[in-house]
């Protein structure tokens, strides 16, 4: 079982299905990831900040190993830190993030997000997470295009095939356009039926950026937060709609908002530690949904985000989706 891929405008061929390793505990890490890849994932999607990365290298090893895999069947996916963004700190961590998956390249990576924080030395406390110390968030003057020069940098230097974007918004895409040798291969964003933001997608489309959909279930990556706006809405899978399209195909509601993202273009990152659910996340593409029925699931969009800073604590210094 193995995913369709889209060509990227890198050049690179990256499966639209994928495994996302947010949140994923390191206690068990290495043995789902293990266990993804001999399901038929290729591609997993990490990061610094998740904290993870040690563990879910292990897994990959494991599977190569034993044979399941070559590292060049994977397409392994990391992200820049907010503290790393100045462009001399950019390659020493990508070197430090290759060690911890045991990696040589990286065939993607992308800037987290779009705004840069004091250097945390990795020594001190690694991942940084958003504080500098104790509740104080510390901005850093590094800019986008000082980073995106040092992302550049790694192309060259064959420590990352491609590199992109995440929770970059229309503007900043425009600006960074303007002076970027290599354009983003991708831009990550929050998109599920409640965030469809249609206007940063046609943009991608135009300017040729593959897109990549994360939280395709909407609330339900948050409820743990106490997210207030994501408790009180009904849980996507479990809406009356949502429930009569899956009935209507036969399908799990889960394979549904799938499905309503990759038959409009885009890449998905699902996770779980079930496996039947990891085979079922990974089929969802062989059925395709009526254009009335896509439409059904767009009419859902509310522009309610839950992945940014001001959901997770309090702040007056980080505005990013303002």
């Amino acid at each position: 079982m193995v995913s369709p891929v889209i060509k990227l405008n890198s050049g690179y061929d990256m499966p639209q299905v994928g495994f996302g390793l947010w949140k994923v505990d390191n206690a068990v890490a290495s043995d789902v990831v293990y266990n993804a890849i001999k399901v038929g994932y290729r591609l997993f999607d990490g990061a610094c900040d998740y904290g993870n990365e040690v563990e879910c290298g292990k897994g990959v090893a494991r599977a190569i190993a034993e044979g399941i895999v070559k590292r060049e069947e994977l397409f392994i996916v990391s992200k820049l830190w907010n503290t790393f963004h100045e462009g001399h700190q950019v390659e020493p961590i990508v070197k430090k993030q290759l060690a911890d998956w045991g990696l040589e390249y990286f065939d993607l990576y992308l800037i987290h997000f779009p705004v840069a924080l004091k250097y945390v030395d990795p020594a001190v406390r690694y991942p940084p997470g958003w504080h500098y110390e104790g509740d104080k968030v510390i901005r850093s003057n590094a800019s986008i295009q000082e980073t995106w020069t040092a992302f550049e940098s790694l192309v060259e230097k064959k420590l990352t095939k491609s590199i992109g974007i995440s929770n970059f918004q229309s503007q900043l895409i425009y600006d960074l356009l303007r002076y970027a040798k290599i354009p983003p291969a991708t831009l990550q964003i929050e998109h599920h039926p409640f965030l469809v933001q249609q206007e940063l997608l046609n943009l991608c489309k135009a300017e040729g950026i593959t897109v990549t959909a994360y939280s395709s279930f909407g609330p339900a990556s948050f409820l743990e937060f106490d997210m207030q706006h994501a408790v009180k809405l009904t849980p996507l899978m479990e809406d009356s709609t949502i429930k009569s399209i899956a009935a209507k195909y036969n399908k799990d509601p889960s394979q549904v908002l799938l499905r309503w993202a990759t038959q409009r273009g885009l890449a998905v990152i699902p996770k779980t530690t079930r496996v039947e659910l990891m085979t079922a996340n990974l089929k969802h593409t062989e059925f395709d949904l009526s254009e009335e029925d896509i439409a059904a699931i767009t009419a859902f969009n509310r522009g309610i985000r839950f992945n940014q800073p001001s959901n997770y604590f309090p702040t007056e210094l980080l505005w990013i989706f303002g």
